[in-house]
């Protein structure tokens, strides 16, 4: 798959947000590929496009002695936190051209997500019902360790994922993480008992999980163009087999059954 990987640094939100704007344009013009960006924000709460504000728990007196600022943004899903340690990847891939379902994408940023937290040693699940990475996600404590909120415009994705490696979870007390109140947030440093040094927040240590993510989501895009391809034939043989009256006859006595 080919998919140019740009890193980007510790980067402040609104900045990220306009370079992701100016690729996703430049995808839709034909004049670069699928891009994937990845960055450390500073810190800084957004909201998806329908998100509560009811979810932002500190007091704007609170939010700006700290420096956070709270961005709407046109991404699904709630409130969440970005901040040092935390990996963030925007990937800006033309849906159509590959081409890919919306679910199959958003399962491969899941599995991608899952894969980084892999090369550490970490067991990472999606949780039905539940978008994102998440550790014990059937059993008595689930924890939630990376977040997913994407947009499509013109067949083009934006927005993405975030996964906490080495980031401060005291910081999403601050919220109802992803709208869920007494959600339990971790990260790969809490899930390893990491200490001192280790546990700090990193750029380099991002950087690093950055680079295995883009290899993963590669790999897992690829996979996901298959599941599509799958997807869109059992749904024209459906569509063949409905079309007839005695497949619809058959059908319609299977559902009463």
């Amino acid at each position: 798959m080919d998919l140019k990987v740009d890193w980007l640094g510790r980067m402040g939100y609104r900045e990220a947000w306009e370079r992701q704007r100016a690729v996703h344009a430049s995808r839709d013009a034909g004049d670069v590929g699928d891009t994937v960006l990845l960055v450390e924000h500073s810190p800084v709460l957004t909201l998806g496009r329908h998100a509560s504000d009811e979810h932002v728990l500190a007091s704007s007196a609170e939010l700006e002695r700290r420096g956070i600022e709270v961005i709407r943004v046109e991404r699904g899903g709630e409130v969440t936190f970005h901040g040092p340690g935390q990996l963030v990847a925007y990937p800006i891939v033309h849906l159509r051209d590959l081409p890919v379902l919306l679910r199959p994408f958003v399962r491969a940023l899941e599995s991608s997500m899952g894969d980084v937290a892999a090369h550490y040693g970490v067991t990472v699940t999606p949780r039905p019902g539940y978008p994102g990475a998440w550790i014990d996600a059937d059993g008595p404590a689930p924890r939630k360790i990376g977040a997913l909120g994407v947009r499509v415009e013109r067949g083009i994705t934006y927005h993405g994922i975030a996964l906490n490696i080495t980031t401060n979870l005291v910081d999403f007390s601050l919220i109802d993480p992803c709208g869920m109140a007494g959600l339990d947030v971790t990260s790969i440093a809490r899930e390893l008992g990491w200490q001192g040094a280790d546990a700090e927040p990193a750029t380099e240590g991002v950087q690093e999980a950055g680079y295995w993510f883009a290899e993963a989501f590669s790999t897992r895009l690829l996979e996901a163009v298959v599941e599509s391809a799958d997807q869109r034939a059992r749904m024209s043989a459906t569509a063949t087999a409905a079309s007839s009256p005695a497949a619809a006859s058959s059908s319609t006595a299977a559902t009463v059954l």
